[in-house]
């Protein structure tokens, strides 16, 4: 009886701990839920769908691989004109049409899409034959547009209002206001990459451009083929290539420049900040301190108030990564410092090394493998990091991407920023990785 007295407490606590581990089990699925359910009340997950304008990412999708060629007639004045993506820059001159548009005059042209789908503009009155629907007639006039269905009920495709109509099919749009009548008209490829139309070298396939290279009789005077087929492409004035070359330049230059940078301020500040070299407390406390404060402020912030000191400019972005980083190395520069080995610090000091010589002789060695691959994955990082700083300072990539996308109108020039952002990106990892493993091994062969 005694025995059972004594256990009777011991298997109550068993009891009590089983509960309380039960309880807990299942408090926390139960936490979890109710801070999913709130965040799906909060930021309203269910009218996501509502909000969400799927016609739109439909045209950004397209124009992200595609290209489009706008025949516009100006409602007021008269004309037709002709433009890739509707740009002074790739208007087609005078005389020059694609092969899907015939002008019926100054002021018509008679616009064939694919899939049967037609446009006729004849002055104020455009028709739009749409198969298996019937023929849209559309009306410019002083107090907004007209339109004229075949049926009675407007189809979900026509967004009509009293000052504009647009008419969205996978043949095109068209689009008339008391202003204009527009047709865009969508085609694969990224026009105009090579050549503008303004270039003796427009629409000439690839074996036809080899030819003209290899030939003799020059099509430009004064220059070889080949060097005005290099001219013009260098010079490209609806992609810019020369640009983009100089703004990859620039972002791959500020990264460069904040993080060596950076690496070479926090390297003597760190051996300050390292136990086994700094004897001063207060000293390495208040260096310790400084690397958490400005590695713990993001680079973005540093970015913007640098920004407001000193202007927009591509130095500013990377000073910020180098204020930035100097925090980051300073804590791993310190913590690799205080773990190198005595010993040969030591026997140079046998043989009469001074300071400047121990540190240059004993130290650095053990620490260099771990300081160049930490470099090495910083410049990685920040080759990436460059191009949003680059948007914020007005310089790089980035700045380029960004405004591309506030146009909202050339987003394959969006693709083609961000398609070489990603090839930099993957450059910079390859080489920094190779040289990483280099250092780390001592060759390539890993002996």
């Amino acid at each position: 009886m005694a025995m059972l007295d004594a256990t009777m407490p011991r298997v109550a606590a068993a009891h009590a701990m089983f509960r309380r581990k039960r309880l807990f089990a299942l408090a926390v699925p139960a936490v979890i839920l109710a801070y999913f359910v709130y965040v799906l009340v909060a930021f309203d997950i269910a009218g996501l769908a509502d909000r969400a304008r799927m016609d739109n990412a439909k045209i950004l999708v397209a124009d992200s691989y595609s290209y489009k060629t706008h025949v516009t007639r100006d409602n007021r004045n008269g004309g037709i004109s002709i433009a890739i993506e509707g740009e002074t820059k790739g208007t087609y001159p005078q005389g020059m049409t694609p092969d899907w548009v015939r002008l019926t005059g100054d002021d018509g042209a008679i616009i064939t899409l694919p899939g049967a789908h037609g446009v006729d503009i004849a002055g104020d009155v455009t028709r739009v034959t749409i198969p298996d629907y019937g023929v849209i007639t559309l009306t410019a006039t002083a107090r907004g547009v007209d339109m004229d269905l075949p049926t009675a009920e407007v189809p979900g495709w026509i967004n009509a209002a009293a000052n504009r109509v647009m008419i969205t099919t996978d043949a095109g749009r068209i689009s008339m206001t008391r202003a204009r009548t527009e047709v865009f008209r969508y085609s694969f490829g990224w026009e105009l990459f090579w050549f503008t139309l303004d270039s003796p070298f427009y629409g000439k396939s690839p074996r036809e451009l080899a030819a003209l290279a290899l030939s003799g009789e020059r099509v430009v005077p004064d220059r070889s083929n080949l060097s005005a087929m290099v001219h013009d492409v260098w010079n490209n004035r609806m992609w810019r290539h020369k640009d983009v070359v100089w703004a990859i330049f620039e972002t791959i230059l500020m990264a460069f420049l904040g993080t060596m940078g950076a690496a070479l301020v926090a390297l003597p500040l760190a051996f300050m900040a390292a136990r086994n070299f700094m004897a001063l407390g207060t000293v390495r406390f208040a260096l310790r301190r400084l690397f958490d404060f400005v590695r713990g402020v993001d680079g973005l912030i540093w970015t913007i108030i640098l920004s407001r000191a000193f202007g927009p400019d591509p130095l500013t972005g990377a000073l910020a990564i180098l204020i930035t980083d100097t925090g980051g190395f300073g804590k791993m520069f310190s913590e690799a410092l205080e773990n190198v080995d005595d010993k040969q610090i030591e026997g140079l000091h046998s043989t009469g090394a001074k300071p400047l010589q121990r540190y240059r002789f004993g130290v650095i060695p053990q620490i260099m493998p771990i300081l160049a691959s930490q470099v090495l994955y910083y410049l990685e990082s920040n080759t990436r990091s460059a191009t949003v700083i680059g948007a914020i300072t007005g310089g790089g990539i980035g700045l380029l991407l960004t405004q591309a996308i506030i146009t909202q109108k050339d987003w394959e020039e969006v693709s083609y920023y961000i398609v070489l952002i990603v090839l930099m990106v993957m450059v910079m990892y390859t080489v920094s990785g190779a040289l990483r493993r280099r250092l780390i091994k001592g060759d390539g062969s890993g002996h």
